[in-house]
């Protein structure tokens, strides 16, 4: 005979906790995957900010900003002086983009082309796209993530 007393969990209250799991999952996992995200742009932002005092540096004591023509060429001129090691990349392993000053010597302009990995800097000011890029102009930024980020 059968003990009807035995101890165990019917399919019905297993389906029922599948469920439950599968309705949390549903909604923890895009907030996860935003907050990855957002991570990684307050990363390049605080990268691209060392660099750029990293520069205003260099400027103080030349008299001049670098003329380098991309990121790999300002490495050597300042580093290991101004700053202990030149970021590279940014929070998307995308290659960060470094340009002089129109004028001779004078500005800089440090730029990541973000989650897109493309030039679109067609935006200015605060953005809530992470495909943005993140545009930082003589020691400020000019595009900028803020807000709720799509």
């Amino acid at each position: 005979m059968l003990d009807r007393k035995s101890k165990g969990f019917t399919l019905i209250e297993l389906l029922i906790v599948v469920a439950i799991i599968g309705i949390i999952a549903a909604i923890a996992i895009p907030n996860l995957l935003n907050a990855i995200d957002r991570g990684k742009q307050k990363r390049t932002m605080a990268d691209m900010r060392s660099i750029g005092t990293a520069v205003e540096a260099y400027s103080v004591d030349n008299n001049i900003y670098p003329t380098a023509a991309n990121i790999a060429a300002l490495q050597p001129v300042i580093e290991p002086v101004y700053i202990k090691k030149l970021p590279q990349s940014d929070g998307w392993n995308n290659t960060l983009s470094y340009q002089p000053g129109t004028v001779s010597g004078a500005g800089y302009t440090v730029e990541s082309y973000a989650k897109g990995g493309t030039n679109d800097a067609d935006v200015n000011g605060k953005t809530n796209l992470f495909s943005a890029d993140i545009v930082f102009v003589d020691g400020q930024f000019v595009s900028w993530p803020e807000g709720i980020q799509q």
